[in-house]
């Protein structure tokens, strides 16, 4: 009997081991992509809001509130930012610029002056180019649009001032907001708690004094795409010189036509009604209307293996916009490859190399040339963008088989790519015939096999 209870005793315990393996197995195989707060790519990358106390009033203070974009990539593009806090205590707000409240509030209990805001929770938008220079402050006035930090720094921050009442007049006695908010223009941006830092520093014009803030706290706001949608925003597509099949975009990689529930959602480039439906009653509210595609994305990158030179071969690039009521401004690109540590030249694009850790140079960001094609359009005749690169070979590692020479991870305006599946690459045609399907389910289903049959032997 105690032969028999050990003996299972046993199985039990190599099953459960066996088991543990096989998830970890299972998990490691499958396509997940991190969708929480942390880009691999740009680890350190954030929006920091710093509040910056610059002078006390009678029943508050004057402050000026700086957005800096410190993303290497990801920008927030118009109809531009939208920020909000709670206020502590019972705080309102008396006047700004550069900015305003998208709503007053209830302000019937004050007689004369009335606030511009008095509001628990305001929601701030900045305001538009061309607002008169008696409302303005630096920085202000780009319609909310904030660029990243390496494609354009000049641009990369926003500010405002405000002048808040009913507050404390002393360090003593001013309570932080709560509970800030930025979208961007919708979700995606979580936003840490304020917290209490060095007074900020001021150089004067002429550079010869230095001026300190009163208080000074930090705001820390980082960006998860799966907050921002649900679906993903772009795909990619793949061909090469030397096999004849162009890969596109995987069926449904960011939604399926579905014209009997969502009737509109979607329109061909061959339609009559093309030109009604793209003025159509969404266009004033930036609904999106896609051409109708197998993939349904808005946008495409096309990476084609284009030449092949005995030390160095080429790749062009193509970025196709298939959204009618959308162009992308100051767009730009992030591909990851091995090789980007050996490009040669490029044409047409700006390029920096992102070296988010040390001694590893495999990513690359791409953008548009200014007044050039910087500007992607909607969809149409002018709706793309493309460049060529050049790679020099490395001999340790270059190689056209096994899908080398196609990118790991592409990013478009600082969104993952859904790629095409491995085993659908174009392969080399002497590397005989492409599996048609994926190996995971078969190598799951046998390595299953031999475990249980492992575990009661």
């Amino acid at each position: 009997m105690e032969t028999v209870l050990s003996s299972a005793t046993g199985s039990i315990s190599k099953l459960s081991s066996f088991t543990l393996l096989l998830l970890f197995f299972f998990f490691s195989c499958s396509p997940f992509t991190s969708t929480e707060a942390y880009d691999p790519l740009d680890p350190t990358g954030n929006i920091t809001i710093k509040w910056d106390v610059i002078s006390w009033t009678p029943d508050g203070y004057v402050a000026v509130v700086t957005m800096y974009n410190f993303q290497q990539y990801r920008h927030i593009q118009a109809p531009g930012w939208t920020l909000g806090w709670t206020w502590a205590k019972k705080e309102v707000i008396w006047s700004m610029m550069g900015s305003q409240t998208t709503e007053q509030g209830d302000c019937s209990k004050f007689k004369g002056n009335i606030p511009h805001c008095c509001k628990k929770d305001p929601t701030v938008v900045d305001l538009l180019p061309g607002t008169p220079y008696n409302q303005q402050i630096a920085n202000c006035c780009k319609g909310g649009v904030l660029n990243s930090w390496v494609q354009d720094p000049a641009n990369a921050a926003s500010s405002f001032q405000v002048s808040v009442g009913n507050a404390g007049t002393t360090n003593k006695t001013v309570r932080v907001p709560r509970n800030f908010t930025l979208k961007a223009p919708g979700p995606g941006y979580t936003c840490g708690p304020a917290k209490i830092g060095k007074p900020t520093k001021f150089v004067t014009a002429d550079k010869r004094r230095i001026t300190q803030a009163m208080m000074t706290w930090n705001v820390t706001c980082t960006y998860s795409q799966f907050l921002a949608q649900k679906t993903p925003t772009c795909c990619v597509s793949l061909s090469s010189f030397y096999n004849d099949t162009i890969v596109g975009c995987p069926t449904c990689a960011c939604g399926c036509q579905n014209n009997m529930t969502e009737p509109g959602s979607c329109v061909s480039e061959t339609s009559p009604y093309l030109a009604s439906a793209v003025s159509g009653p969404g266009k004033s509210s930036n609904t999106p209307l896609l051409q109708c595609t197998s993939h349904m994305c808005p946008v495409r990158v096309h990476w084609h293996v284009k030449l092949n030179y005995k030390e160095y071969w080429r790749v062009k690039v193509t970025i196709t916009n298939f959204n009618y009521r959308m162009n992308y401004s100051q767009w730009n690109l992030v591909a990851q490859h091995p090789n980007f540590d050996n490009l040669t030249q490029l044409f047409s694009f700006n390029y920096k190399p992102l070296t988010p850790y040390a001694g590893l140079n495999d990513t690359a960001m791409l953008w548009g040339v200014k007044f050039y094609n910087d500007f992607l359009s909607e969809a149409g005749p002018l709706g793309n963008v493309q460049s060529e690169l050049l790679f020099r070979k490395d001999a340790a590692t270059f190689t056209f088989e096994k899908g080398w020479a196609f990118p790991r991870r592409i990013y478009f305006n600082g969104d993952n790519c859904v790629m095409p599946p491995p085993d659908a690459y174009p392969w080399l045609p002497n590397t005989g015939v492409r599996p048609v399907k994926s190996l995971r389910q078969p190598v799951m289903t046998i390595l299953a096999s031999i475990i249980f049959l492992w575990a009661y032997m």
